[in-house]
């Protein structure tokens, strides 16, 4: 199979879909890579490193999509290369398409099958691909609300730490998933006061067996949550439910009542945020203040951190794009259960019932999809890709 990795042109976005190392196994099996030059700058590869491994190395994009079969990305595919997309393609990135009408239509009118990170699962009912950037995002979280509290960045003045004679500031992470997890992890070594709220008596169970006294487990309802909102310097936004837009925990109304210089870190902002008041902010400009409440929103918070998110997403998504590249998208999805969840769309169905009910459009099942019947004539606006040429691309 000819795989293509584009550069990701997100604002602040240094990751990439794949590494010297994945894209080894992948030539070595017979496949051809086609990786767009200085797509690895980020996590410090060089194309020589990926010619190394056997990849041909595109001046441009253009050349990625137009040649390559199956699009291997980290984060959803902008406009532009939305453009690019045709029917012909397979696209295997994070899509988040609940809190996005717009990526949703384009992607089901250029006739793309899309398979989301976000929703591929495993058997014991996790989302494998999803949680190495929910580590890695949780204990940034930490990281970036301890910032903002500090005066500069329009936060209240605390260490989140405190020192000996000094009280610590408070930290309340809403979900105790993999993202707040981590989290706590790096909040309680940090020294902070923690508290987490969820709604699973098993992960408080779970949670307080793992940090014990140094972490305030509480059953989340509306009084309680609203209470601790109140009392914390930082809140950390971890909650998920799988490929639906965020669930708003925290209205306008009671932001205005927080600590002034208190702290949001919204983490499900890749979901639409579960903060009210929350909006997708960039690696460049991070936050902002309402009602003396500083909003940390970051979109694509992992970015920050390239060189260890690649890895570790690798580390995860290797095995599919093998199986992908090895077997087909159709067989690799009647083969793997797993994989099967994680399609999105389909030739122009809309394959995630939680994107379909967020969005009022019609759900075709992932089964039913596959099955020859369901497919929908592609649009006739769709693009051809062409062969791979016979002669191999220059490098650089």
């Amino acid at each position: 199979m000819r795989v293509g990795v584009p550069a990701e042109i997100k604002i602040a976005e240094r990751r990439v879909g794949l590494t010297p190392t994945s894209v080894r196994e992948l030539t070595m099996r017979g496949h051809s890579v086609l990786l767009q030059t200085g797509a690895g700058t980020g996590i410090g590869a060089s194309d020589d490193d990926y010619s190394a491994a056997g990849a041909r190395v595109a001046p441009d994009a253009q050349s990625v999509f137009a040649e390559s079969e199956l699009i291997v990305k980290v984060k959803e595919p902008q406009a532009a290369e939305r453009a690019m997309l045709g029917p012909d393609h397979v696209l295997f990135t994070y899509l988040h398409l609940a809190p996005d009408p717009a990526q949703t239509e384009e992607l089901l009118a250029c006739g793309t099958s899309c398979i989301a990170y976000e929703t591929v699962t495993d058997s014991k009912g996790g989302l494998p691909l999803l949680a190495p950037m929910s580590q890695v995002a949780g204990r940034m979280s930490i990281q970036a609300g301890a910032r903002c509290l500090e005066a500069p960045s329009g936060g209240s003045g605390r260490l989140l730490g405190g020192v000996p004679g000094v009280a610590s500031a408070r930290t309340l992470v809403l979900g105790g998933g993999v993202v707040g997890e981590n989290a706590i992890e790096m909040a309680v070594g940090m020294g902070s006061q923690v508290t987490v709220l969820d709604r699973s008596l098993e992960v408080l169970n779970r949670l307080s067996r793992r940090f014990g006294s140094a972490l305030e487990t509480l059953y989340s309802t509306g009084a309680t949550l609203e209470e601790q909102v109140l009392a914390a310097d930082l809140v950390i936004g971890a909650v998920l439910v799988k490929g639906a837009a965020a669930p708003k925990l925290i209205g306008p109304e009671l932001v205005k009542r927080m600590k002034p210089g208190s702290v949001l870190v919204d983490v499900a902002i890749d979901q639409g945020g579960c903060f009210a008041t929350s909006r997708p902010t960039t690696h460049a400009e991070p936050t902002y203040v309402i009602d003396d409440v500083v909003h940390y929103c970051v979109a694509n918070m992992p970015g920050a951190v390239p060189q260890t998110s690649t890895h570790a997403l690798n580390n995860a998504t290797l095995p599919f794009t093998l199986a992908l590249a090895d077997k087909g998208l159709e067989c690799a999805l009647l083969d793997d259960e797993h994989l099967l969840n994680g399609l999105n769309v389909y030739r122009g169905l809309l394959t995630e019932q939680h994107v379909a009910e967020a969005q009022g459009l019609e759900y075709t099942s992932p089964l039913a999809a596959l099955s020859p019947t369901s497919r929908p004539t592609p649009p006739p606006t769709a693009r051809t890709v062409p062969t791979a040429p016979t002669s191999p691309a220059s490098t650089r």
